[in-house]
């Protein structure tokens, strides 16, 4: 007899399919099936998600799991146990990791950790350049023949232009995106904020948004000329909003992604000296925080990454100005959504869960995102309406560095099944 899970009286929505209605669930040897008969369905374990959503396990493009070099950080084990607990099923892993994934061997080394240790799907990518250093090209070929499903230098950006442009022509090549984080290091220089306001009555070194405008105008160009599909990371300034719609405007093949953070707070945060606050971009201004939600709204932003860049305790428990830039976001991702944009009606909550399913699956043509028959059990039941209150200790990530922490968040997640097997049951990581 087949593994059967029936998932009775949950509001299904499915955004891919544009799915919207109180119905059963039919998840059949780890797939989305159809209703099994009646001798089939009797031997069924069965669910009740009255009162809940359930929805497509969510897509992050932008995740640091610190694998290899950096286990005090982050281990698959533990970032994918923190995905589960967030309603992540699938994650794209970025290649800062020590060594960087610049060779094939690396790529393959990832994966056979994800084998043994991951609880949801990984995705790697492969360097931009060799050890991430902005200097020599990576082998894009063998890297793309391993699987990866895209390139990027994570966590930096490549400033020679003219070697940026061999890359996204190479990548072209092969098929697979650039994933890009844009700044510009002649304008950013050594800010550890937003430059501003804010930054001035602290004393804090700014770090102006022109930094970010500059790459984003940059990329557009190559990609103008390219044809190439470069993904712009964690977007935080409204010049480059206004970018990013002019080029999509033109029919350019550029894609974008917004951060929770980004979305909910501004440098007025820093004043707290409160180094969770700190990450790169940093938090800007209000009229840039407002310009997001208006990008998510009408689609010049396609998606929602947490950027989850785990640091430990001691590293992040120093001076501003000398703490490592990078926050946690895989476990309040999707409260933070929904309070930023279904709560707040500026969105359906179809239409918020698409930012963080088929949207972010489309972009590097992931096979996720659905609930569409045949397509893998990867779902999440939650409560959009349940208040909840990080704690520092209440993380499943190996690392606490949330700007969240003490502040009540609003959507929780119940369960998380991967491939038709229950991961999270709303308090505890199911392992196997």
């Amino acid at each position: 007899m087949p593994s059967v899970t029936h998932i009775k009286n949950g509001r299904i929505i499915d955004p891919k399919s544009n799915r919207d209605e109180i119905g059963d669930l039919y998840l059949v040897d780890g797939k989305i099936a159809s209703k099994p008969s009646h001798e089939i369905l009797d031997t069924a374990t069965t669910v009740d998600a009255s009162g809940l959503v359930v929805a497509p396990g969510l897509v992050d493009l932008h995740v640091h799991f610190r694998v290899p070099g950096q286990k005090h950080k982050e281990t698959i084990r533990s970032g994918t146990s923190a995905a589960a607990a967030g309603g992540f099923t699938s994650v794209v892993c970025m290649p800062n990791t020590s060594p960087a994934v610049d060779n094939a061997g690396t790529v393959q080394l990832i994966k056979d950790i994800a084998a043994r240790e991951g609880l949801v799907n990984i995705f790697p990518t492969g360097a931009i350049t060799v050890g991430r250093k902005g200097e020599a090209l990576a082998p894009t070929g063998s890297l793309s023949r391993t699987g990866i499903v895209a390139i990027t230098d994570g966590g930096k950006c490549v400033q020679d232009t003219g070697l940026m442009r061999r890359a996204v022509e190479y990548a072209h090549m092969f098929g697979i995106p650039v994933i890009d984080h844009c700044q510009d290091y002649s304008l950013s220089g050594d800010g550890v904020m937003n430059e501003g306001f804010v930054s001035t009555k602290l004393g804090l070194r700014g770090l102006h948004k022109a930094a970010e405008d500059t790459i984003v105008a940059r990329d557009v160009i190559l990609s103008t000329h390219t044809k190439a599909h470069i993904h712009l990371q964690h977007i935080s300034s409204k010049t480059a909003i206004d970018i990013i719609r002019r080029a999509k405007a033109r029919g350019i093949n550029i894609t974008a992604e917004a951060t929770p953070h980004h979305i909910a707070l501004t440098d007025a945060e820093v004043e707290s000296f409160n180094t969770n606050f700190k990450m790169n971009p940093p938090l800007r201004e209000e009229e840039d925080r407002i310009a997001l939600l208006d990008a998510l709204g009408d689609g010049t932003i396609d998606c929602i990454a947490t950027g989850h860049a785990p640091h430990t305790d001691y590293e992040k428990d120093v001076e501003f100005d000398y703490a490592p830039f990078g926050v946690i976001g895989l476990e309040t991702a999707l409260s933070v959504a929904l309070g930023q944009l279904y709560h707040t009606q500026r969105l359906s909550l179809s239409g918020t869960l698409s930012l963080l399913t088929s949207r972010p699956a489309d972009i590097l043509n992931l096979d996720k995102g659905t609930l569409s028959e045949g397509a893998d059990a990867d779902l999440i039941l939650f409560d959009p309406n349940e208040a909840w209150t990080p704690t520092e200790k209440g993380f499943h990530s190996k690392s606490a560095n949330s700007p969240w922490i003490g502040r009540q968040l609003k959507g929780k997640v119940k369960s998380t099944y991967v491939a038709g097997r229950q991961v999270y049951d709303g308090a505890n990581i199911l392992a196997d």
